[in-house]
């Protein structure tokens, strides 16, 4: 049962009864008890389930709240019925409501491989004419494919990663350099780093998934922006030459001592501190990393004022530098059973457009919404940013989020033993088409 307004829900699971405990904001009967879903006469609430707690996610929850409250004095007839919980009971109620059928009318779900369950069991209504009066144009390009299944759109995205390198200006003026436009000119920045003993490229590979977003953009430069996606669908192939080569200027880029010492054995989180310690002159992650290069006052303002960012290169002259690798967060869905479904999207289609403009102004996210960062009052790497996606052509999603679990593991482990040379271009090829194949 859901708590309306509740500012937040604990859950205790006893004999598969679902007890739900919160404090609420807002009138909702007597003993707090909230009313029937759905909708008495001319009225209908709709339960909205999320999963940032005031604690962990003080800003998001906020802005939440607000637009709840907003969308409540525009439609009057519609109250929202709240549940809140932390990512990992989030999931763990989205498995247990689905099994009971009592799915909230919406909910946040994240796409691809998460996504397939739900939409595989009829769980997830279809989204496609909520998009048909021009809400599709509001989306960065690419994002709403992540949620599609089988030609239809199943969850609408709130939050976008997108995939930078960054870099130490102070380094690169030091030694004469310029962001480099192609993979030639980041190798010639490369080589003038080597000479002058600075670490180029920040890289913690142990967790596989930061080497992975270096492959992927060479496939997507070498091969266009379908060639990786098409060869894990399965309507192409993973030995596509394309793919191959990609992965051989993989190695290309290890041989050249393009990355820290001992990148294979180091996490993430060591080669960050690399790159914000000034110990290394680039370093390639998603945006989500934005507020320690602008708005984190824990970060000293020189090194932020000192990190600049540009897009993978074009490689041998080929690919579309407006063509990203990265991915949605979550992202809205509408339960398929839901007594109120009319409500229920119009609910999700008014949060998404409410979103976007006060997640990135207020809480640093980068929408999945196009947003004009010239209106907002952001630091410039935002704006930039911002602009970067309105021109967006295409979004890779991430390659083992695009894969099921065993093919993602494989890949992974096939990332960390390409950048350690054990195997060759054409058997780490091989051996992802063996391993996609066999399902």
């Amino acid at each position: 049962m859901f708590k309306r307004k509740a500012v937040t829900s604990l859950f205790a699971l006893m004999a598969g009864v679902l007890v739900a405990s919160g404090c609420s904001d807002s009138s909702s009967g007597e003993g707090g008890v909230s009313e029937p879903t759905g909708g008495q006469g001319d009225s209908a609430t709709v339960q909205f389930m999320h999963l940032w707690p005031p604690g962990s996610s003080a800003e998001h929850h906020r802005i939440v709240n607000e637009i709840i409250e907003d969308f409540e004095t525009e439609n009057e007839t519609i109250s929202i019925d709240l549940q809140v919980l932390s990512n990992e009971q989030y999931k763990d109620q989205m498995t247990i409501l689905s099994s009971s059928n009592e799915l909230p009318d919406v909910g946040m779900t994240w796409a691809a491989g998460y996504l397939d369950p739900y939409v595989d069991g009829n769980k997830f209504a279809p989204l496609d004419d909520m998009l048909e009066d021009g809400l599709r144009d509001e989306f960065v390009a690419g994002t709403l494919e992540a949620y599609e299944k089988d030609g239809q759109t199943y969850g609408l995205p709130l939050e976008l990663n997108t995939v930078y390198v960054y870099y130490n200006k102070v380094i690169f003026d030091e030694y004469g350099l310029e962001a480099p436009e192609t993979y030639d000119e980041l190798e010639q920045v490369i080589s003038t780093l080597n000479e002058n003993n600075v670490e180029p490229i920040a890289l913690g590979n142990r967790d596989r998934w930061t080497g992975s977003m270096w492959y992927m953009y060479f496939a997507d430069r070498i091969g266009g922006s379908d060639v990786l996606t098409n060869a894990i669908n399965r309507s192409g192939s993973f030995e596509d030459p394309a793919l191959v080569e990609a992965a051989a200027k993989v190695q290309e880029l290890v041989d050249n001592n393009s990355f820290s010492s001992g990148f294979n054995g180091l996490a993430d989180e060591e080669a960050k501190s690399m790159f914000m310690n000034e110990q290394a002159a680039m370093y390639m992650i998603a945006t989500w990393d934005l507020p320690n290069y602008t708005t984190n006052e824990s970060v000293p303002q020189e090194f932020r004022d000192s990190v600049g960012y540009f897009k993978f290169p074009t490689v041998d002259g080929e690919g579309d530098t407006n063509s990203f690798v990265g991915g949605p967060g979550v992202g809205l869905f509408v339960s398929e059973e839901s007594d109120v479904q009319e409500e229920a999207k119009q609910f999700a289609a008014y949060f998404v457009e409410e979103w976007g403009e006060r997640a990135v102004s207020e809480a640093g996210v980068i929408p999945a919404t196009i947003v004009d960062g010239d209106s907002l009052d952001l630091p410039d790497m935002y704006v930039e940013v911002l602009q970067d996606l309105n021109d967006a052509t295409n979004l890779t999603l991430y390659a083992d989020v695009q894969m099921s679990a065993s093919v993602a593991q494989t890949h992974l482990d096939l990332i960390q033993a390409l950048f350690g040379g054990s195997i060759t271009p054409e058997e780490f090829a091989a051996q992802h088409e063996a391993a996609l194949s066999a399902e």
